[in-house]
């Protein structure tokens, strides 16, 4: 059991796309708990602005190619004397809207299925590749670290329009659950955030599904960062802002046939096809 004061506080945080929406908000909610936070983000204009609102220090960026994660890292770690949090919360916005008006990705080419998957899966594997290795090395000292995925219910149900949006965020929570196994008795907490529609640029690019990701409440980015502090009681690996989706979740695994059956009907009502 952990609070947010005992995870944060005085405690060096990374924070990446870090520029508006969730990160924002959960950098936001780093500094209130008193850590001293380093936010990134691609748009360097948004990650200074958000730096001066916030009292924190901007390393705008690439954090996903391995040179950038690697500069990142070392970055952040000169600044701040050792990283502690690193929420990796960046990904494409506008990824599920690109795709989502037909229906269908199957058109999607090489270059978009590869550049989504960079982001939304490698830069989580390039990021613990750099920091877990040193997080082991402190365990003895009990100072460990914590990584924190922001993923999304399309990672624990799918995603309706968007193919590589689906599988990345599917793939990005397989990849924690594997950190979660394979290092979380080993001083290295993994979690992973998986929220449905929050009002952030991406729900309002995602066009004809924006009113279906917005069916049980469009959430705002404070929510999102006031659940994983919420998670910190029992400190469990999945952060469901929406509680909903542990139930959809459990019709997918108990009943999958029926599930794509009423996903089916879901699509075929956002998409205007019936």
């Amino acid at each position: 059991m952990a609070t947010a004061p005992e995870v944060l506080e005085g405690r060096g945080v990374v924070v990446t796309g870090a520029g508006r929406g969730i990160g924002r908000a959960l950098a936001a909610r780093a500094v209130r708990e008193g850590a001293r936070v380093v936010v990134n983000d691609l748009d360097a204009d948004a990650c200074r602005e958000t730096a001066e609102a916030l009292g924190a220090t901007a390393l705008p960026g690439d954090c996903a190619s391995v040179e950038g994660v690697d500069a990142l890292v070392e970055a952040a770690t000169a600044e701040l004397g050792r990283v502690d949090v690193w929420f990796a919360n960046a990904g494409i916005d506008g990824a599920l809207g690109a795709a989502a008006g037909s229906g269908s990705s199957l058109d999607t080419s090489e270059e978009v299925w590869a550049q989504v998957h960079d982001v939304n899966v490698m830069a989580h594997v390039r990021t613990a590749r750099a920091l877990v290795p040193r997080w082991l090395e402190d365990t003895g000292d009990g100072a460990g670290g914590r990584l924190v995925v922001t993923a999304s219910a399309a990672g624990l149900l799918t995603m309706i329009g968007s193919a590589p949006y689906s599988v990345t965020k599917h793939a990005a929570v397989a990849f924690a659950e594997w950190l979660s196994i394979t290092y979380g008795d080993r001083g290295v907490a993994v979690q992973a955030i998986c929220p449905q529609g929050v009002a952030t640029r991406m729900l309002e690019e995602s066009g004809p599904l924006q009113a279906l990701l917005s069916r049980d409440a469009a959430l705002e980015p404070d929510d999102v960062a006031q659940a994983w502090v919420d998670s910190l009681a029992d400190d469990r690996f999945l952060v469901l802002p929406h509680p909903q989706v542990a139930d959809y979740y459990v019709a997918r695994a108990t009943d999958t046939d029926r599930w794509l059956a009423g996903m089916r009907r879901l699509q075929a009502r956002a998409l205007g096809e019936r």
